[in-house]
């Protein structure tokens, strides 16, 4: 936690998350850069997001009198101080050493959800300890099925009740943009070593946290180095699912599953025949297929099928509280971001990762009360 003097005079400086993302990119090596920042393709879809965004417009009712909205939501019979999560991005450790112990730890003093990927640099172990019941876990099903088990179990036994099976990654997608950063060169050669040098706090940090590495998957290939787990990666198919492995993920999960990725209402539906609590809307951020619609837009049509059974989630373009609201009024029940906050570390480090989070909750709360909206519950009947 930081005091809010502190939070004010960094408001000053970086009051958005764009602010954030500015800095971010000046603090990081240029293959990490480009490994956040980027879709696939020619970016159509990562675009499209942002202008489909863009697009929601809300109407504001005045005469309301003065009161502080009231931002919290019940999901899964917890309790969260708003409506908000951090999504799971893969390799965060490589953007910004140590950045899932930050967010872990500032979605549980914020009262969010931070869901830790299962390429994540950290354990379900050590996120479980740090986030306790504000924990969740997202799965890539795997080839290896005493592995994928095991993986529950742990994330389980870590006191995680949500888990999110991911759904849209059957392939991994070219990311032009990542390829010509280097980002897949095994090595360092003499053009990374150069971007790592230009990049000293980035350099310094990772040198005392430690390379990163996929620390999950580690305990599947023993004494194996970062190339040998990115072959044990591709090598176990990871995201390929099917109907019959996502019943079979229902009948070991103990707690609430999600499906992450849906972008129509028959797999919508499909989904909740299948057993799932929740569906998350997602197009990947732009970053799987560049010819999907933008998330926001297929999320009207699938909250319409399935919304009133099981809970909506949505994610893709959220780059503020404005865009939770929109999110909101378009039938989301949860709303999660992963760039947004994963700018915080990157330009900042622990203080960074705090106040994502602060400008996003901020902003939220503001254009509620510049809506003229109490609540969530206010803001979904408004609409």
């Amino acid at each position: 936690m930081i005091d809010n003097d502190r939070i004010e005079h960094l408001l000053d400086r970086y009051p958005s998350i764009a602010d954030l993302a500015k800095r971010a990119k000046r603090r990081i090596p240029h293959f990490a850069w480009e490994y956040l920042d980027s879709g696939t393709g020619g970016e159509t879809a990562l675009n499209r997001n942002r202008a489909a965004l863009d697009q929601v417009q809300l109407l504001p009712q005045f005469l309301k009198g003065d009161g502080q909205p009231d931002t919290s939501v019940e999901l899964f019979g917890k309790r969260y101080d708003a409506p908000v999560g951090i999504a799971p991005i893969g390799m965060s450790g490589m953007l910004w050493p140590g950045s899932e112990r930050m967010l872990a730890g500032v979605a549980r003093e914020r009262g969010l959800a931070y869901c830790l990927s299962t390429v994540g640099c950290e354990t379900p172990e050590t996120v479980g300890g740090i986030a306790g019941d504000n924990a969740w876990y997202q799965l890539y099903p795997i080839a290896d099925k005493e592995a994928e088990a095991d993986l529950l179990e742990r994330a389980w036994d870590s006191g995680m009740r949500v888990l999110v099976v991911t759904v849209d990654v059957p392939l991994e997608s070219i990311r032009e943009r990542q390829r010509k950063s280097g980002l897949g060169q095994q090595g360092m050669s003499l053009k990374r070593l150069m971007r790592v040098a230009a990049r000293p706090a980035w350099a310094i940090a990772t040198a005392r946290y430690g390379a990163p590495e996929f620390r999950a998957l580690a305990k599947y290939v023993p004494d194996a180095g970062m190339a040998q787990l990115i072959n044990y990666v591709r090598n176990q198919k990871l995201g390929v699912v099917g109907w019959a492995h996502l019943r079979k993920l229902r009948e070991l999960w103990k707690g609430r599953l999600v499906v992450k990725g849906i972008m129509t209402a028959e797999d919508a539906r499909q989904c909740v025949d299948a057993g799932a609590d929740a569906v998350w809307v997602s197009n990947h951020g732009g970053r799987q297929f560049d010819a999907v619609p933008a998330a926001i837009d297929a999320l009207s049509v699938i909250a319409s099928e399935v919304g009133g059974n099981i809970p909506v989630i949505f994610d893709s373009g959220v780059r503020s509280g404005l865009d939770v609201m929109r999110a909101i009024s378009r039938g989301a029940d949860f709303v999660f971001a992963g760039r947004a906050f994963q700018y915080g570390p990157c330009a900042l480090g622990q203080e960074g990762a705090w106040l994502a989070a602060e400008i996003l909750l901020r902003d939220l709360r503001n254009n509620m009360t510049q809506m003229g909206v109490g609540s969530i519950a206010d803001l979904r009947a408004r609409v």
